[in-house]
């Protein structure tokens, strides 16, 4: 997934269509020169809908897509005939999909299934034709309802990766360069804080043909809740995924303050995540002897753990046995 082309945050201004207007129409025929009313009702305006479609993985489509508008419902005639439903445009998002009113973050809707949809505008009735309005007292009305006005609003879509675990840690913690090495993903690698700038999602095949799926987030710095570093960003991507995995390096001067800074941005974040399953990857292991290991073991906080060297293809599969174990526990 190209960098340029990962966007998880559009606003758009969308605006339904216009009811039809009912017809005050009255029945003329040669057999029957002053007949009764029989006009028709208005069409619906259209809706703006939005539909899930698992084969999207960004919202790019609809970056440059400011402004989105449905058809306007047709008229209601004579004999009784209803105007035509105005034609809705539908938005295909990806599955994860959060929409939202711009001037109030008021939530509406989470897309999480293939052909989900849920009608962001609503159309603006039809009017109802003169027909609805005879009565004993009154046998010819010659007036009929106007259609409803669509609806003019901006909303906002935000994108939530759908993930089965989420890599959580600070720059350079070895995020990437773990993806690249249990998965075809080809995150960017280098040695300098924030490469990853975008979230990547990689397959990681399992034993038996099983597979899971594992979302790289861009890396987490002390008062990311607050909106330093990336930030805010993309948090809300971890809001997802079933578990998270924790990666601190095995250079660390503290392990389990790194590993408790980590638990406190995300529960500041969002106290929500504090409930969600744990595990402890201390990266980078290759560069530790036996007795090392034992002493960094002893300080260890009270979570599931294993030493990995992504480099060295050190506990790959011990890490992936512990992920597999901890998703279908």
């Amino acid at each position: 997934m190209a960098s340029s082309n990962f966007v998880d945050y559009v606003k758009i201004n969308c605006r339904s269509g216009k009811g039809g207007a009912g017809s005050a129409h009255f029945l003329r025929s040669r057999v029957d020169a002053k007949g009764g009313p029989d006009g028709g009702d208005g069409g619906r305006g259209g809706h703006v809908i939005l539909r899930g479609n698992q084969q999207l993985w960004t919202l790019l489509h609809l970056k440059y897509t400011k402004h989105v508008k449905a058809e306007s419902g047709g008229g209601g005639s004579g004999s009784l005939k209803t105007g035509a439903t105005g034609k809705d445009v539908i938005l295909e998002v990806p599955l994860g999909t959060v929409a939202r009113f711009a001037e109030t973050g008021e939530f509406q809707c989470e897309i999480t299934e293939h052909g989900q949809t849920f009608t962001l505008v609503k159309g603006g009735r039809g009017g109802l034709g003169n027909d609805h309005f005879k009565s004993s007292t009154n046998r010819t009305p010659r007036y009929a309802q106007p259609g409803e006005p669509g609806l003019d609003e901006w909303h906002i879509l935000e994108l939530k990766l759908l993930a089965d675990i989420g890599l959580v840690g600070f720059p350079n913690a070895g995020k990437s360069t773990l993806l690249s090495v249990i998965s075809a993903a080809k995150p960017e690698i280098a040695d300098y804080p924030f490469t990853t700038l975008t979230p990547n999602l990689g397959m990681v095949k399992y034993r038996d043909d099983r597979s899971f799926i594992v979302a790289d987030i861009p890396g987490i710095i002390e008062g990311a809740h607050e909106g330093k570093g990336l930030g805010l960003r993309f948090l809300r991507h971890i809001e997802r995924n079933s578990s998270l995995l924790f990666l601190v390096p095995a250079d660390s001067k503290n392990i389990q303050k790194e590993y408790q800074i980590l638990l406190s941005e995300l529960g500041q974040f969002n106290p929500e995540l504090l409930d969600k399953r744990r595990i402890l990857a201390i990266t980078k292991s290759d560069m530790l002897d036996d007795e090392l290991v034992e002493e960094i073991r002893k300080e260890l906080p009270e979570v599931p753990f294993v030493f990995i060297s992504s480099v060295a293809n050190k506990g790959l599969m011990k890490l992936k046995d512990l992920i597999w174990e901890q998703l279908n526990n």
